[in-house]
């Protein structure tokens, strides 16, 4: 039962300011902004709030429930992270390590160094691809759907825009023939990293990433809802757009088996699933990882020290940049200050293609979770309205 486990204001909540949540979305669906959503907050792992309203199928007038199925998307990148430093912390790996030295058709990789989609000039990478640079978004690889540099157009050329027709195995291994898209360790360019990092863990482990992904994380957090498969139907929740247009195209994720497991944004989880995971999070990483590891994944591992905003790609991105850094897997919040928000240093936090967010604040031990199906996640301003909202709402 997805439901408060603690008083709100022995949590440090005032509960009537937390009722602002709910009225705020509730606003959005009664606007016709979205069909549903669910929000989740909680403090030391106990559930203070759960503001839930709307549809989770228009069409099939099925409201959002406790155990609606909600399509992730890119929140399965931090959970692959933590998959991938778990055979860190084996000696599996080293973060420096080449990553051809464990796929080797990234052993003779270019860089693009001019031309066109059609006709790209390229030249020999000086620096390697990098475990690091995977988890950091620093590698060179790109998204087909970012529509921002000639590459994005040649992977889509190459069936690469949203997913893969080909397993796992040989996508990882044609993205590796393509240039990319600067010298790795460079920049940061949001991409298809994360589905490599799935793969390496398939060479370390191996495992298929579904079969890791069960018995190192969801058997151990009790993420029984939590799948690269197909689910129930019944309790997927629909996939909108603006104007609540329903699309049943990218919406088929979920009801058909994939053709590749994607660990960049594979999984299909409940609300109650990923509070599991956040709250591992808050409480550094047990019972997975050691706190020093999670400790050492929530530092910025961006180039010099930077902002995002200092080193990133102008293409889609799931967060603000001012203020925010970027760690082993999520973004890091450096300067409060600086986003705008009264948020807190240390914030850890991603979102996902369909407006799903959350961030964690292990300092305050506090955890926040967002899900709805509406993409782009661009279409309104609901991540840091929830930052705003459930800030407002602590009494310290």
């Amino acid at each position: 039962m997805l439901t408060a486990e603690i008083d709100p204001a022995e949590a440090g909540f005032d509960p009537n300011r937390l009722q602002r949540i709910d009225r705020h979305f509730t606003r959005y669906v009664d606007e016709g902004k979205l069909p549903g959503f669910q929000a989740v907050i909680a403090r030391d792992g106990r559930i203070v709030h759960v503001a839930q309203g709307g549809m989770a199928d228009i069409e099939a007038s099925r409201p959002v429930a406790d155990d609606t199925l909600w399509r992730i998307y890119s929140m399965t990148k931090p959970i692959t992270s933590v998959a991938a430093m778990l055979l860190w912390e084996e000696g599996a790996f080293e973060l420096k390590d080449p990553v051809a030295n464990f796929i080797p058709a990234f052993k003779d990789a270019r860089v693009w160094a001019g031309g066109n989609q059609n006709s790209p000039v390229t030249r020999p990478a000086i620096e390697p691809v990098r475990v690091w640079h995977l988890l950091t978004h620093t590698a060179g690889l790109t998204y087909g759907f970012h529509y921002a540099h000639p590459l994005d157009g040649v992977y889509r050329a190459k069936g690469f825009e949203f997913g893969s027709p080909s397993d796992l195995e040989t996508t990882v291994n044609a993205w590796a023939e393509l240039p990319l898209l600067f010298e790795p360790g460079t920049e940061f360019n949001y991409s298809v990293a994360t589905d490599v990092l799935g793969r390496l863990v398939e060479v370390l482990s191996g495992q298929t990433l579904d079969v890791f992904f069960q018995e190192r994380i969801f058997g151990p957090l009790g993420m029984t809802d939590t799948t690269l498969h197909p689910v129930d139907p019944n309790r997927l929740a629909a996939l909108y757009e603006p104007g609540l247009k329903r699309n049943d195209r990218m919406g088929s994720h979920g009801l058909r088996t994939p053709e590749m497991l994607s660990g960049g944004g594979g999984l299909i989880g409940t609300a109650a699933d990923y509070h599991r995971f956040t709250s591992m999070l808050v409480d550094e990483g047990q019972p997975l990882l050691a706190p020093r590891t999670l400790r050492y994944m929530a530092r910025n591992h961006l180039p010099g020290g930077a902002e995002l905003k200092d080193v990133a790609r102008p293409t889609i991105s799931e967060t603000q940049n001012d203020g925010v850094g970027f760690g082993l897997g999520f973004s890091v919040v450096l300067d409060p200050a600086a986003t705008k928000l009264a948020t807190h240093p240390g914030e850890l936090g991603w979102g996902g293609l369909a407006s799903t967010a959350f961030y964690v604040v292990p300092e305050e031990r506090l955890s926040v979770q967002f899900f709805t199906q509406m993409m782009p996640s661009s279409a309104y301003p609901l991540r840091s309205q929830l930052r705003q909202l459930v800030y407002q709402a602590m009494l310290g």
